[in-house]
């Protein structure tokens, strides 16, 4: 029953945080849009390099590049 009353308190206060007016529920879809674009965009970057590792330039450009001396 606690965890019950807990889960209620939580959605309340959630409720009340960030849905209750319509300028704070706009503020709170566009914000959460931007982190998950940021966090989708670098999740498939890191995704890409690890699937074509050494194949990529970044990772085989030391064997081309001549050193300055």
């Amino acid at each position: 029953m606690r965890t019950t009353a807990a889960k209620m308190a939580l959605g309340s206060t959630v409720y009340n945080l960030l849905f209750r007016r319509t300028s704070t529920f706009t503020l709170t879809i566009v914000v959460g849009a931007l982190f998950f674009e940021r966090a989708f965009d670098q999740g498939a970057d890191a995704l890409y390099d690890h699937l074509n590792k050494g194949r990529l330039w970044k990772h085989i450009k030391h064997n081309y590049e001549q050193s300055e001396e």
